[in-house]
């Protein structure tokens, strides 16, 4: 038989399988299966991924709920935009508003407390990404991303959008103060 003509027989399931190709189906796999079970436990025991909630929210109960608590927890602004920088209370809810090409507001957390971070966009998909900890989660429209997080390490950390966002997407980066 040659690569230009086709095979004798039609019925290519029937045709006995050589050493070398079960070989090479095993090895693929038990490959599988590796990967397959790594992914759950390096999630439980590795803390590699992040355990967020999503829920289906609405733009203005959102914003609503942002303005609120920037209302009450704004401690100073800052850039020539005058974007707010709320400190919450320890323990509390944390809005942040992804859009374009702005965060809303900068936030400023206690190094060691617990926060339940809530994210959403009010316009396109947009991606969180706190940097230098490379938590990335991408931030959808209609959608609300809760995340709880406790800082452990004082400093200024940068919150960068990582999804393509139109032309001003490389403007939009903000801080996020861990005292």
């Amino acid at each position: 038989m040659s690569a230009i003509l086709p095979p004798a027989r039609r019925i290519w399931w029937k045709q006995p399988v050589d050493k070398v190709e079960i070989v090479w189906i095993a090895i693929a796999f038990i490959w599988c299966m590796v990967m397959f079970f790594m992914m759950p436990y390096w999630h439980v025991y590795g803390k590699q991924n992040l355990s967020n909630e999503t829920y289906r929210v609405k733009p203005e109960q959102f914003s609503r709920a942002a303005e609120e608590m920037v209302a009450k927890y704004t401690v100073r602004t800052e850039t020539d935009e005058k974007i707010p920088v709320v400190k919450p209370p320890v323990g509390s809810d944390v809005f942040l508003i992804a859009r374009l090409w702005a965060w809303w507001p900068i936030l400023e957390l206690e190094q060691g407390k617990t926060y339940r971070l809530h994210l959403t966009a009010m316009d396109y998909q947009h991606g969180f990404s706190l940097q230098p900890e490379n938590i990335n989660i991408q931030v959808v429209p209609g959608y609300e991303h809760v995340v709880t997080v406790t800082p452990n390490r004082a400093g200024t950390y940068a919150i960068v959008c990582n999804e393509f966002c139109g032309i001003g997407h490389h403007k939009m980066v903000t801080k996020l103060y861990v005292k």
